[in-house]
């Protein structure tokens, strides 16, 4: 009895530790973290490079990042932001994002994914997605 007292704990933790790190789950789906680098000089900063694939029908909610952004899109796709017409976002377009200015909130419509590269200069202790609500 004791030991199926102590199973159930474990398990109820576990559940616990799971549900929690979805709820506050920063990462989008489809999102890639390639690498993670101190600013020489600036304690508090750090680079993050990523790749981002949204397949169709993914979506990416509106945000901010506690830093610049600068991408580029491998392979475009169309988007379409909620009440908007469809546009594509063309291979090739560059991504410029200044520090905590909200933007996103799309989702790739049609049959081609959307793929982006991203570097990130950041501050050091906060989380790179700041999720609009």
């Amino acid at each position: 009895m004791r030991a199926n007292q102590h199973t159930m704990a474990i398990v109820a933790g576990i559940c616990a530790v799971m549900v929690s790190t979805a709820i506050f789950a920063q990462d989008p789906p489809g999102r890639h973290e390639i690498r993670r680098l101190d600013v020489p000089g600036a304690p508090d900063k750090q680079i993050v490079v990523e790749l981002n694939e949204f397949k169709p029908g993914d979506g990416l909610e509106r945000h901010s990042h506690p830093g610049i952004e600068q991408g580029y899109v491998i392979q475009g796709a169309m988007v379409q932001q909620p009440g908007k017409d469809p546009i594509m976002f063309p291979t090739g377009a560059l991504l410029s994002n200044m520090p905590d200015v909200v933007h996103g909130g799309f989702k790739v419509v049609g049959d081609t994914s959307l793929k982006a590269f991203s570097v990130y200069v950041v501050d050091r202790n906060r989380p790179l997605y700041d999720w609009t609500k």
